[in-house]
């Protein structure tokens, strides 16, 4: 259900029904199909600037790009013109500071008729350089390239307001939701401006908090965009962040060395419960390849009781000890409070718990990330921004005030942090659904911060509400192995917006994704987790959730082709 109607163009809708079918051959109803977008020649740059006009935006600058500027994946980006600019600059009556809405656009020359919003993660407060990614780690492609014109912002609030911006009201909820709401509009008067029409298809992705921004658009601003492109969705980050805040304490408290959290479960220990993963649940999917396809069936076939030596004498690496068995399988469950309240989602065994990027989120991002912004921003009132400890928030605070407050208004912030940062309702999907819009969501197994599980468990709940089956406007893919967006022993580099872009406009709707390991030589990064056992170019299809990828029992294990979704 939309929160907020904008103004804009409705998109128009061809007469061709959907008549799609979901992966096994189960027939879905038919849906309308979006017409293919048609491009247009960018008019020019230099003067764009001072032929903007729109209420509450100030355009700073219209500059042309030379091809080769900036280059991704190791090509360069084609000639394009940058437009910056700023809306609903103010003065808080709060805290005094000036706020604005920061923003970039990037107009390719030769335009595809496309719109893409880029979603940003992390707290916002920086203008990331609007490229559009595809998904994954070390993409190839991204959107500019295809020709899209591409939007980026830093939500309402810059860099040095991080994340004390969550004292003034408005840049609450510009962070949460409003931002979207008030450049999108924006945006596509702007490309009318360049193109002499508005865009023809419009898609918004992101991955974490990237993610949750694109879910909550699909729930309040579903009428203004046609593809929705989710990466491991922090769409209950306050409630993720104070699960992370528990599980900082439980570490803390198993730390062999006071104050550092990663001697808790070390990487030795990590390593044992990755490698013990890997022994019950590999072959799972019909070869041991040093990945976990079937993740459901995995968590049964795993139990960390069981399937981990227990230390009869001091830790050593080769064991857990009791008091960690019980800690560390209490926070996979789901973190609680003192009091026993479930906090958030259980996270899946995976053999990503090994990694560096894993442990920093467990261990680093508790008091560096996730107490700044439960503190400041989702909690009412907020801490004392001036003599906010973030150490002391975590290791001294009490969840259940947490919880309680992150939940809470006063006549100040009238908005509570689960009303601004989460959609409205995450399973009434009616309005993207009936006007022909689709979404793609995907999500890494080894993902330490949100979980795939309360990603599946949405999925699962999608398809309730939708009569069993949500696949003919909704499909979910699992990344095994991967960590957060990306990183991991995985095959992370993908492209996700040319299928969403073949499912909205071509009904093409897709059963799989194929996806690489970034190994030695990788033109998009190499990715540091891949064991040196995999070939530098495996491959893997990422199937649609609740089918996994099995091997077919002959060809390379490196090859996709091998592979089928099951």
């Amino acid at each position: 259900m939309n929160g907020r109607q904008l103004t804009g163009t409705a998109a128009a809708v061809s007469a061709v029904l959907l008549l799609a079918a979901c992966g096994g051959g189960d027939s879905v109803a038919p849906l309308p199909r979006l017409a293919v977008a048609t491009g247009a020649t960018l008019s020019s740059c230099a003067d764009l600037a001072t032929r903007i006009s729109y209420p509450n935006t100030v355009i700073t600058a219209a500059n042309d790009i030379a091809a080769g500027t900036l280059v991704i994946g190791g090509k360069p980006v084609p000639q394009h013109c940058q437009v910056t600019g700023q809306m609903f600059q103010r003065v808080s009556p709060v805290d005094g500071k000036h706020y604005a809405i920061g923003f970039e656009m990037r107009l390719p020359l030769n335009w595809n008729g496309r719109f893409f919003y880029q979603a940003n993660g992390g707290t916002d407060g920086v203008v990331a350089t609007a490229t559009g990614p595809v998904g994954g780690g070390g993409p190839l492609d991204h959107a500019l390239n295809q020709g899209f014109a591409v939007i980026s912002s830093d939500a309402g609030h810059n860099p040095s307001q991080n994340p004390s911006f969550g004292i003034d009201p408005q840049a609450r909820l510009d962070y949460g939701y409003q931002a979207v709401g008030k450049l999108t509009p924006m945006a596509k008067a702007l490309i009318k401006t360049a193109y002499g029409k508005e865009p023809d298809r419009s898609y918004i992705g992101g991955c974490s908090n990237g993610g949750r921004h694109t879910m909550v658009a699909a729930a309040r601003y579903a009428d203004q965009y046609d593809g929705f492109l989710v990466g491991n969705p922090g769409f209950h980050l306050p409630l993720a962040a104070t699960a992370n805040i528990a599980g900082a304490k439980t570490y803390a408290a198993l730390a062999s060395t006071p104050g550092d959290l990663s001697t808790g479960f070390t990487a030795a220990e990590r390593t044992l419960v990755s490698n013990a993963v890997l022994d019950k649940c590999d072959a799972l999917d019909g070869v041991k390849d040093g990945l976990v396809q079937d993740g459901t069936a995995c968590q049964a076939a795993f139990k960390l009781e069981r399937d981990v030596p227990t230390c009869a004498g001091a830790r050593d690496g080769t064991c857990l000890s009791a008091a960690q068995k019980t800690a560390i399988g209490q926070l996979f469950a789901g973190a609680t409070t003192a009091t026993g309240k479930k906090i958030y989602a259980s996270f899946p065994y995976d053999a990503g718990l090994a990694t560096g990027g894993w442990a920093s989120w467990k261990f680093t991002a508790p008091m560096q990330r996730d107490a700044g912004a439960v503190g400041l921003v989702w909690q009412a009132p907020p801490e004392n921004a001036a003599t906010f400890d973030g150490t002391s928030f975590v290791l001294n605070g009490n969840l259940d005030d947490m919880l309680a407050k992150v939940g809470a208004t006063n006549a100040t912030y009238t908005e509570s942090a689960l009303s601004f940062m989460l959609p409205p309702n995450v399973t009434d999907m009616a309005t993207l659904k009936n006007r022909g819009a689709k979404m793609l969501a995907y999500h890494g197994t080894s993902d330490p911060i949100f979980s795939s599980d309360d990603t599946s468990a949405w999925y699962d709940s999608l398809r309730a509400a939708n009569g069993g089956d949500a696949a003919n406007f909704a499909r979910f893919f699992r990344v095994p192995g991967m960590n957060h967006c990306s990183g991991g022993p995985t095959a992370d580099q993908f492209d996700m917006l040319t299928p969403l872009v073949n499912w909205v406009e071509k009904g093409q709707a897709p059963d799989s994704v194929q996806a690489s390991v970034r190994g030695a030589g990788n033109s998009g990064g190499v990715n540091a987790d891949v064991p040196s056992t995999w070939a530098a170019n495996r491959s893997r299809p990422l199937c649609a959730y609740p089918k996994v990828a099995k091997y077919k029992g002959s060809g390379s294990v490196e090859d996709a082709a091998n592979f089928s979704c099951q």
